[in-house]
């Protein structure tokens, strides 16, 4: 990555940042209309959740210096809102909890809290507020020091997979491709008709899941032409799979799996604009049989036959 690259991107976090602060008030000299630092209601937040705990540990799950944290404590204690006992496993150790008061101050504020971010949704209709949680829940995961290896697998498919399919491939395809709801429809009645009538011994769906998020999915059927032949169908790979080998490990499974089924040859159809799909195929020793023009989805496309013995 260059710095260039890296200095822009650096901007845009820094600018959602200033946005965000200013979304949800913690530039406010109290923290939600409280005489609170946003710093402090984080303290407090972690000794409403829990019975006990020493300022070690809520130092080390914030990230805040010991002495910083310790003048933190000092004022909730001369307020009369925390009290500091000896622990009942090592008298060494001070553990801290809040007291009535303290637990009453916490509950407001966690009440004011919630009903701030319970606001900002309630402006939002219901699919961008699906949307607004999912990017959030995405960017938690990809920041957080606990998140997955990136671990790859593939798993055949299971209640709800279905669904997901046909939505990512017409989320994706119009997003990326501009096509129209025809190419929706037209995979839902592929998938609906795998779903009611597949064959378990002879045909297979496949999601590919990372980190247990589901990122791609394809599947076989016979050819209805010859059954001999098997019909690989709606590879698709998430925008948040691409450069793991998605792809390349779907379509293995469809190979290996044809060939114990007992097919002769794979059949696919695709376009020539899908090309990274192209090269996944090219790759896995299809060959273009046949080309044809034809308007559909809304574009004038030119849809191609690959087919590769097994």
């Amino acid at each position: 990555m260059t710095d260039d690259l890296l200095n822009s991107q650096a901007e845009t976090v820094r600018g959602f940042n200033r946005f965000y602060t200013r979304q949800i008030g913690v530039l406010d000299e109290g923290l939600l209309a409280s005489p609170f630092t946003l710093t402090q209601a984080r303290v407090l937040f972690e000794l409403g959740i829990r019975k006990a705990v020493t300022a070690r540990e809520i130092g080390d799950v914030l990230g805040l210096d010991a002495g910083y944290l310790s003048r933190i404590v000092q004022n909730f204690a001369s307020q009369g809102l925390i009290r500091r006992e000896s622990s009942p496993d090592d008298g060494r150790q001070i553990v801290l909890s809040l007291t009535p008061e303290g637990r009453k101050v916490f509950r407001d504020l966690d009440k004011k809290s919630h009903a701030v971010a319970a606001s900002h949704l309630s402006g939002l209709s219901t699919p961008r507020r699906a949307r607004a949680l999912t990017l959030m829940q995405d960017l938690q995961r990809t920041l957080s020091h606990e998140a997955g290896d990136g671990t790859l697998t593939i798993r055949t498919h299971r209640a709800g997979d279905i669904g997901w399919a046909i939505e990512r491939h017409a989320r994706i395809y119009t997003d990326e491709f501009g096509w129209n709801d025809d190419f929706e429809a037209l995979v839902a009645t592929l998938f609906a008709r795998f779903a009611t009538k597949h064959d378990p011994d002879a045909e297979r769906c496949w999601i590919a899941e990372v980190d247990g998020e589901r990122v791609g999915c394809v599947f076989v059927v016979r050819n209805e032409e010859d059954p001999t032949i098997a019909q690989l169908r709606c590879l698709l790979v998430d925008p948040k799979g691409r450069g793991l080998g998605v792809g390349k490990r779907l379509v293995d499974e469809c190979l290996a799996f044809a060939k114990t089924a007992g097919y002769t040859s794979m059949l696919l159809w695709t376009n020539d604009v899908l090309t990274s799909a192209r090269r996944i195929y090219e790759g896995a020793g299809f060959a273009l049989v046949k080309e044809e023009r034809h308007h559909s989805f809304g574009h004038d496309l030119v849809g191609q036959i690959w087919k590769r013995d097994l």
